[in-house]
Order: structure tokens, then C-alpha cells, then sequence
């Protein structure tokens, strides 16, 4: 079954209002119980469940509680949705959170089914493009 493309920016737009809540048993409903979470930049981080969604949520939740999820751009086509986030809060240790990048997601019977997951932690780091691809090919 199809999911047409109103739902699926319906199903994104409470994944944002249920990660600002901080409702973990809406946001792990937005998720297929065999949901996969790929994550081509770092591949051992990649799982598969809603089980998994609700205990690094969980985690999350407890580790940033003013954690807000902002979308800066979103695109849906069919049954795939593209988002660009900014998620950011402070740690109960005080040190500052923030992650930007890129989710890619698929949904199927009105949840998300699959997400390719480009988010990273920021690095607020004074290396310039040059000093960084250096480092990165050990010039």
C-alpha cells in the first residue's frame, strides 16, 4: 500500500511536535515496529526496531531535556520525506547539544519504514577546509 505524500508530511510533522513534546510514546508511533536505520557515515550505528527508537530516545530525553527539534527544510515526494534538522539543547551536565544534518525517510501504512541518517554532532572547531581535508587524507 502507498503511502500518498500529505500523510507522509502528516506522519513528519508529528515526529517534530512528538521530539519537542517529548512524548516518546508518540514519537516511537511514527515508527514501523521493524523500522531500519541506516547510517551510511557511521555503518555500526545502523539498527533495525522501534525498540531501538524508544530506548536512544529515551536516552536523549533524559541527557538533553530542553532538546527542540527544528526543521529547516523539508521535501516529500511520494512516500519519501527529505529533512534538514537543527536539533539543540543543553545536557544536564550543562555542556551544549547540538546536531544538524540531513534524515531521508520512507514510510509505509502511515509510519516511518526505513531512514538513511545523516546527523551529526557539530563541530564548533577552529579547522579551516584546508587544514580539515589535510588531516582527513594525512597529508
Amino acid at each position: 500500500m502507498a503511502t500518498d505524500t500529505s500523510s507522509v508530511a502528516a506522519l513528519a510533522d508529528c515526529l517534530v511536535r512528538a521530539t519537542n513534546r517529548h512524548d516518546l510514546a508518540a514519537l516511537v508511533g511514527c515508527f514501523a515496529p521493524d523500522f531500519v536505520n541506516e547510517t551510511p557515515a557511521h555503518p555500526a550505528r545502523s539498527f533495525s526496531g522501534s525498540d531501538q527508537v524508544r530506548r536512544t530516545w529515551s536516552q536523549i530525553f533524559a541527557s538533553v531535556p530542553d532538546l527542540r527539534a527544528d526543521v529547516l527544510r523539508r521535501v516529500v515526494v511520494g512516500d519519501t520525506a527529505w529533512i534538514e534538522w537543527e536539533m539543540q539543547g543543553n545536557r544536564v551536565d550543562g555542556s551544549r547539544h547540538i546536531m544538524r544534518g540531513v534524515t531521508i525517510f520512507g514510510a509505509k501504512q502511515g509510519r516511518f519504514a526505513w531512514v538513511r541518517f545523516y546527523l551529526e554532532p557539530v563541530d564548533a572547531g577552529s579547522a579551516s577546509i584546508e587544514e580539515a581535508v589535510r588531516e582527513h587524507l594525512r597529508l
